[in-house]
């Protein structure tokens, strides 16, 4: 109760809650670290997994000696969380896959992340606290993020710094442990006395040359350096008073636009129809001397050709001839005949050809 004024007295109301479910929540409370991380606990999942889930992957030769001498260590940091692996030497290949025993669902994905760790030639002892809830790893492909390759050797050189300093610049101000493959392997190499003087070729990965065709660079001609900037390009409104265009009215503006575009039609319909008459236009005619010597390879060849006919028509009446006297063999020729006979024989033929004569 509170006096209000001397003149009487005010009641004080209680303070309404804005929500209907607005109360105080347990989790609402300062010392608690919503940040944190807690650790899986058995207990959450006593029935463990119902299916059975299993990843695997491939790794180059050159790690084998090293995952075969590591395997047992692996083998039992993956024990701790029910978790069965595999060393396939045959195959070249790691599996990891669930068991009865195991409870957390998502330590099957830290698995698989800790196969890819090892076959990218990272330490068992490093891949093995990818494990851990608070760990994560990501795996940055930088082989294709330039084209040049002396360029990518260059800048994978100052990520790496000499003698490993810049990579351990980044580990100290991240708190990340930072690997170049293609670094490690090479050293690897170098350290086995039997083949420092091979060729590495065969260990390192080959990577598939892209035929990508490079836009050329057209090099500008270098203009003489002038202290002065270059003069200003004249806007429209200059140009336009420039011709006069800008004082003339709208009206005139319209006439001068339709008077452009009928000369521009005239041009392209005086085009067409020169191109229509093109097919009309007779050809050129010949000169005298051309025309002459012309006629005169013409003549040559016709009689070449009538010569051709006429001994082609000579042979054939030869051969027509030979073949009617050979038809018209009469076996009287080769008879005796009195002389009386014959010269009346004669008489008669000579009379019949008269007469065929006469009547033609």
């Amino acid at each position: 109760m509170e006096e209000n004024g001397g003149d009487g007295f005010m009641e004080q109301k209680p303070k309404k809650h804005k929500g209907k479910h607005d109360k105080p929540k347990p989790w609402d409370d300062p010392s608690i670290d919503h940040w944190k991380v807690e650790k899986f606990d058995p207990s959450w999942n006593d029935g463990g997994l119902l299916e059975v889930s299993s990843f695997s992957t491939l790794f180059p030769r050159y790690r084998e000696k090293y995952l075969q001498d590591a395997w047992p260590i692996v083998k039992q940091a993956l024990k701790e969380y029910g978790i069965s692996c595999e060393l396939n030497l045959v195959e070249g290949s790691m599996t990891v896959s669930t068991t009865r025993k195991t409870r957390d669902p998502y330590i099957i994905v830290k698995a698989r992340d800790l196969i890819k760790l090892l076959s990218r030639s990272v330490p068992a002892p490093q891949a093995i606290k990818i494990l851990n809830d608070e760990m994560q790893c990501d795996i940055i492909k930088i082989g294709n993020l330039v084209r040049n390759e002396k360029r990518f050797v260059k800048r994978r050189q100052h990520l790496i710094g000499p003698n490993s300093s810049t990579l351990k610049a980044i580990e100290i101000l991240t708190g990340c442990y930072v690997l170049v493959q293609i670094l490690l392997m090479k050293r690897e190499l170098g350290k086995n006395p039997a083949l420092a003087n091979e060729n590495w070729d065969r260990f390192l990965p080959k990577f598939k040359k892209k035929n990508v065709k490079q836009k050329k660079v057209k090099s500008k001609e270098k203009k003489p350096y002038t202290p002065f900037p270059p003069p200003q390009p004249p806007s429209k409104e200059d140009l336009l008073l420039e011709s006069g265009e800008y004082f003339l009215s709208d009206k005139k503006k319209f006439e001068k636009k339709w008077q452009e575009k009928q000369e521009k039609q005239a041009e392209k319909t005086a085009e067409k129809k020169r191109k229509r008459e093109e097919a009309f236009i007779p050809p050129k005619e010949l000169s005298k001397k051309a025309a002459s010597q012309d006629s005169t390879k013409s003549v040559e060849d016709d009689k070449s050709e009538v010569a051709a006919i006429a001994m082609s028509i000579k042979r054939k009446s030869k051969e027509l001839w030979k073949q009617k006297a050979i038809d018209d063999v009469k076996a009287e020729s080769y008879v005796a005949v009195p002389e009386k006979l014959q010269n009346k024989k004669s008489r008669r033929s000579s009379l019949s050809l008269v007469v065929t004569e006469d009547e033609d």
